[in-house]
C-alpha cells in the first residue's frame, strides 16, 4: 500500500507527458537526477539545431540572427529566481559560477569566510585555497541537533565576527538536508557582510527567490534538477554588489571596456562576470530547460519531489540492513542511505549491478564530504534522487533489486 506523506501536485496525465518528453525514460530507471538529470527533447532539439544551423551559417552570423532567442535565457532565468535580466550571468557550471564570484572579492589577510560543515567540497577546496594564498580565516558553524547549521548560532558569529563573506551551500548533495539560507541574508546586509549561497542542487527541485533569500551571489547548474545539459551554469549577482563595483579578477572584452591603454570600464550588470567565447547551443538548451520547470511551477515540482522521496525513505526503512543518513528539519529530493555489513566496495559493486539493470544511482566517498562522513562515521553513502517524472513504481524496482543484490 502507498502512503502519501505530501499531497501529489501532478496529475497522472501530465506525469505521462512529461515521461513521454524524455526519451530516456524509454531506456533507464533514472533516480540520480543529484548528478545528472535526464532532459527532455526539446532541450536536445533546441542544441541539435542550432549546432546544425551554425554548420551552414557561421558563429557569428548564427549568433547575431538569434540575439533575440538569446535574450530570452536571461529573461526567463530571472523570472526563474524572482529578479533581473540584468542581475544574471551564464556560466560553464556551479563551480565556475561559484569561483568567478569568489574571485571578485578582495580579500585581505585576516578576513573572515564564514561557512558550515556541509558546503560542497569544491566549495570547501577553494576557501582552503584562499586561506593558503591570502591568510583568510575560515571558520565553521556549528550544526544544529537535527542537523545543518545552528541559525541561531550563524547569526551570532555573524554579528560577532563580521565575516568578509558568508557562504552557504543550501541543499549538501551528500544528504537530503535543506539549510535555511533565507534568515541569514538581512543578517549580512546589517554587518556588511557578502553572502555567497550554493544552489547547486537546489534550483529545479524548490524554488529559489533571491529577493526572499537577500544574497550576493547565488550559483547554480544547469545540469541536475533543472534538467538542462551538461557544461552550463548560471550567477546571480545582487545589485548591491554591482555597485560596489565588483568584479571577476580576470575580465575579458565581454565584461569591460577598454578605454585607454591603461584605463578599462566594466559593464553595469551581471554581464561583467561572462566571457566572450560562448557555448550558445548550450544556452539555448539550457533555456529551454528553464522554460519547461517555470511553466510546471517550482511549488509543484517541489511537492511532487519531496513525496516521491519521502516515498523512497519509507520503502528503504522496510529493510532492516538500510541505514538512512539523511539529517535536518526539512529534507529534500536526495535520499541517501549505507547498508549495513556491506563493504565500500560491496556498495560498489551493487551499484554496477543496478546500472548494469538499467537503474541510476550515485555514491558518495568520504573526500567529498570529510566533514560531515566523518562525524556520522561512515567513509561511503548510496544516493537515489527521484525527480518529478520518476514513478513509485520505478523506486518499487529499484528497491527490489538493491534488496537481491544486497544479499
Amino acid at each position: 500500500m502507498k502512503t502519501n506523506q505530501l499531497p501529489i501536485s501532478l496529475e497522472q496525465e501530465e506525469i505521462e507527458r512529461f515521461r513521454k518528453d524524455t526519451p530516456g525514460c524509454l531506456q533507464r530507471i533514472h533516480l540520480n537526477n543529484a548528478g545528472a538529470s535526464l532532459p527532455t527533447q526539446v532541450v536536445t532539439d533546441a542544441m541539435v539545431s542550432y549546432l546544425q544551423k551554425e554548420a551552414l551559417i557561421g558563429g557569428y552570423e548564427l549568433k547575431a540572427q538569434m540575439a533575440e532567442d538569446i535574450q530570452g535565457f536571461y529573461e526567463l532565468t530571472a523570472q526563474l529566481l524572482h529578479t533581473q535580466a540584468h542581475n544574471i550571468a551564464y556560466t560553464s557550471s556551479a563551480t565556475d559560477s561559484y569561483a568567478r564570484a569568489l574571485s571578485s572579492i578582495p580579500f585581505e589577510e585576516g578576513d573572515i569566510i564564514l561557512t558550515t560543515d556541509d558546503d560542497y567540497v569544491s566549495n570547501q577546496l577553494a576557501f582552503l585555497s584562499l586561506q593558503k594564498r591570502y591568510g583568510v580565516d575560515v571558520r565553521h558553524c556549528p550544526i544544529s541537533a537535527e542537523g545543518g547549521m545552528d541559525i541561531q548560532r550563524m547569526m551570532e558569529m555573524i554579528r560577532q565576527l563580521r565575516p568578509k563573506v558568508v557562504a552557504i551551500t543550501h541543499v549538501p548533495t551528500n544528504s537530503g538536508l535543506v539549510q535555511d539560507v533565507a534568515p541569514i541574508g538581512a543578517i549580512c546586509q546589517e554587518v556588511g557582510s557578502l553572502y555567497l549561497v550554493d544552489a547547486c542542487q537546489s534550483l529545479g527541485q524548490m524554488d529559489v527567490n533571491v529577493e526572499q533569500i537577500q544574497c550576493d551571489f547565488l550559483s547554480a547548474t544547469g545540469r541536475k534538477f533543472l534538467r538542462g545539459p551538461r557544461g552550463t551554469g548560471l550567477l546571480y549577482i545582487s545589485d548591491r554588489a554591482l555597485d560596489k563595483g565588483l568584479t571577476p579578477l580576470f575580465l575579458d572584452l565581454r565584461g569591460a571596456d577598454w578605454k585607454e591603454k591603461d584605463q578599462f570600464t566594466v559593464m553595469n550588470s551581471a554581464r561583467r562576470y561572462e566571457y566572450w567565447e560562448f557555448p550558445y547551443a548550450l544556452l539555448l538548451g539550457l533555456k529551454e530547460a528553464v522554460n519547461y520547470a517555470s511553466k510546471i511551477g517550482l511549488d509543484r515540482i517541489e511537492q511532487r519531489v519531496r513525496y516521491l522521496a519521502n516515498y523512497t525513505r519509507q520503502k528503504l526503512g522496510e529493510l532492516d540492513f538500510v541505514r538512512s543518513q539523511d539529517r535536518g528539519a526539512r529534507l529534500c529530493g536526495i535520499v541517501t542511505f549505507t547498508l549495513d555489513g556491506h563493504s565500500k566496495e560491496d556498495m560498489q559493486q551493487i551499484q554496477r549491478e543496478l546500472i548494469k539493470e538499467g537503474v541510476n544511482l550515485s555514491s558518495t566517498g568520504r573526500s567529498s564530504a570529510l566533514i560531515d562522513f566523518d562525524r556520522k562515521q561512515i567513509d561511503w553513502i548510496m544516493r537515489l534522487s527521484p525527480h518529478y517524472y520518476n514513478t513509485e513504481e520505478e523506486i518499487d524496482r529499484c528497491i527490489e533489486m538493491l534488496a537481491h543484490f544486497a544479499k
